[in-house]
């Protein structure tokens, strides 16, 4: 647990992958409270739109078109945000992919690219902002997955990236607090999240792409990311369905892995792909929060709202891991 950080409408907060799904929902959220808010991304068009929205709704906002697996372009957000606004009190790495594919069938190059974007770009976010949160006695808010702690059949090397930036991040929080820096750092675990990040994802299977269940809202994952830049905690999950997941592996991982491998066909819709490419290599539509998957979308998660407030958080814990071995104990039948 870290201590209480400034008040949101007292903050500076880039957020990466602002263009679209949960960069975008938190940009609105982080807005609305008062903070003001430098967007980046590939996709400037969009960006100057929400830009704008945010302007005429009263509030403070600075777009930076940037590919965060450049370490020269996320520099330039940080340069453009301390000409801007003196300071950077929150910066939030969420801009990321995935490929929809088996590990033998991707080419080199998409993997390469896919690890360039969610790795790499995690990595200059991270190291570019340091200095100045150091400055700030600021947040870094990385996200991850419950795919750094799981393996999803069909997305590999979206997985082995989310377990990077998992190792990544700790190892950082922890050479911080040996520093004696200031710097709070949280790693978010999303589960299954409706955005648009199954059409955004390059294609190598016959079916349209879709998400594992449960899913959950795209504005669960930023009310926890806005939470987390007043009160930051080491790690949240995001959706009590990832966290029973990520309970279920640890205590039995070979029992685990019978059941990960009914994910493949979860992965997938009936009808044929839309669109194979998606947005590994060029900037996406953006513009969306939600995505469209075919079935129920959860409004809320009973776990990630209560584990936001440390009093509740260990006897909701301790309940999860209950029902990881009561799941465990299905899957040996």
């Amino acid at each position: 647990m870290f201590d209480t950080r400034k008040p949101l409408d007292q903050q500076v907060i880039v957020i990466t992958g602002a263009s679209s799904g949960i960069g975008l929902a938190t940009a609105r959220m982080a807005a609305a409270a008062g903070a003001k808010v430098v967007l980046a991304a590939r996709n400037g068009d969009v960006l100057a739109e929400v830009q704008r929205e945010i302007e005429a709704a009263g509030g403070e906002a600075l777009h930076v078109v940037a590919d965060v697996g450049e370490r020269a372009q996320v520099q330039a957000v940080a340069d453009r945000t301390i000409d801007r606004f003196g300071r950077i009190d929150t910066w939030v790495n969420d801009a990321g992919l995935s490929i929809f594919g088996r590990l033998e069938e991707v080419s080199d190059a998409d993997h390469l690219r896919l690890f360039q974007t969610n790795f790499w770009g995690v990595v200059y976010g991270s190291l570019v902002a340091a200095p100045h949160l150091k400055a700030s006695r600021g947040v870094l808010i990385n996200l991850g997955s419950v795919a750094s702690d799981i393996a999803f059949p069909l997305q590999g090397m979206y997985s082995a990236s989310k377990h990077a930036i998992k190792g990544f991040t700790d190892a950082l929080r922890v050479e911080l607090e040996e520093e004696g820096a200031s710097v709070a750092v949280t790693l978010i675990k999303p589960a299954s999240i409706d955005t648009p990040f199954p059409q955004n994802a390059r294609n190598y299977t016959d079916h349209e792409p879709k998400l594992p269940p449960p899913i959950y809202r795209t504005e669960e994952v930023a009310n926890a990311i806005v939470h987390a830049a007043v009160h930051p905690q080491r790690d949240i999950y995001i959706g009590g369905g990832g966290r029973l997941m990520s309970s279920a592996k640890r205590m039995a991982p070979r029992a685990f892995d019978r059941i990960a491998r009914t994910m493949t066909a979860q992965q997938q819709r009936a009808e044929a792909p839309r669109d194979r490419g998606g947005a590994l290599f060029e900037a996406g539509l953006g513009g969306r929060v939600a995505g469209d998957h075919p079935g129920y979308v959860m409004r809320r998660s009973f776990y990630t709202r209560a584990s936001l407030h440390p009093l509740t958080t260990a006897a909701v814990v301790a309940g999860f891991g209950l029902a990881a071995a009561s799941l465990i104990g299905g899957g040996r039948r």
